[in-house]
């Protein structure tokens, strides 16, 4: 059950006057909004923490709104990981209102301002999704590592060595994600999604991306929109398109069949992990999965060079 915009306030506002439960020392409970967030936490706490996220695989993060049950597990939290940026534009009044009494920490606010996009349509608002780039994710990486620091100055340097094992890691995707994507040849690209959320991947790899609806999935995809992209693939003969987990394939599907209708064949060329991650317990169901997987996908799609079973011959969802 959702809840509206009142009952959100007068639920967080009793929720704020629950004791907080006993814990000890060696046993933080951290609640991160999003699966990438939670993962990353987990892998830098370790056996320091209980993490849970709120939204878990296929979740749209843009208009996920909180239940009681949320309300009340975030407010029984020691830590609070969002990403901010406005990701999560639903949960913004109650975060903000919890932030009173328990620590709430905006990961990808840490990334500088000026490697920071924003959204062309609507003046002044940023682009949330770093976690499609490693090199840009380090900085919520480090941001995780300093909210734990600081509720745990004891377990500082445990902290720091958990980091820096999980930075090697995303280096090494990173590595191989410039890599793999370098393969593709330069008329190729051209990467179209559900929505913008691969900005922030297309500056870092040098694709053109041309997104259906805008960074949020709350905008809606207009027929000159669709019109206007199926122009473009059939005018540079764009061979295939891309879906994604979280959002619904219905406007990709009317990009298909409109070239279709023009003459022109295109495929799908995989399924990619954009506002949240695969299956929990699946390799995919990791961050660094996820970006393996987007990568590989993504490469081979576009007529690059990739193993079938990416970096580390773990992937086995959508390929």
């Amino acid at each position: 059950m959702t809840l509206t915009r009142r009952q959100m306030l007068t639920a967080a506002a009793a929720a704020l006057t629950l004791p907080q439960t006993a814990r000890a020392a060696s046993a933080l409970t951290v609640t991160a909004t999003t699966g990438m967030i939670a993962d990353t936490a987990r892998n830098i706490a370790g056996d320091l923490a209980e993490v849970t996220a709120l939204m878990g695989p296929g979740v749209d993060p843009h208009g996920y709104r909180q239940t009681r049950s949320d309300i009340v597990a975030l407010s029984r939290s020691d830590l609070i990981l969002r990403n901010g940026l406005n990701l999560e534009a639903q949960l913004n009044d109650l975060l903000d209102k919890l932030a009173a009494r328990t620590p709430v920490t905006a990961v990808a606010e840490a990334l500088p301002q000026d490697q920071t996009l924003y959204n062309t349509i609507y003046e002044g608002r940023p682009d949330p999704h770093i976690w499609m780039v490693p090199a840009l994710w380090e900085y919520a990486i480090t941001a995780t590592r300093d909210a734990l620091t600081d509720l745990r100055p004891d377990a500082a340097d445990l902290l720091a060595a958990n980091t820096e094992r999980y930075l090697s890691e995303a280096r090494a995707t990173e590595a191989y994600a410039r890599e793999a994507l370098g393969s593709v040849p330069p008329n190729a690209r051209v990467l179209v999604t559900a929505h913008d959320a691969f900005a922030y991947f297309g500056r870092a790899y040098d694709f053109e991306v041309l997104g259906i609806q805008g960074i949020s999935t709350e905008s809606e995809a207009g027929l000159a929109r669709i019109s206007a992209l199926v122009d473009t693939l059939v005018t540079r003969q764009i061979g295939a398109v891309f879906v994604e987990s979280s959002v619904s394939d219905r406007n990709v599907r009317a990009l298909v069949e409109g070239a279709a209708a023009r003459g022109h064949t295109v495929r799908i060329g995989g399924e990619l992990f954009s506002d949240a991650m695969g299956i929990p317990g699946t390799y995919e169901g990791t961050w660094l999965g996820m970006i393996d997987h987007n990568a590989t996908t993504i490469t081979r799609a576009l007529g690059g060079t990739a193993p079938t079973s990416g970096r580390l011959g773990k992937l086995s969802a959508g390929l």
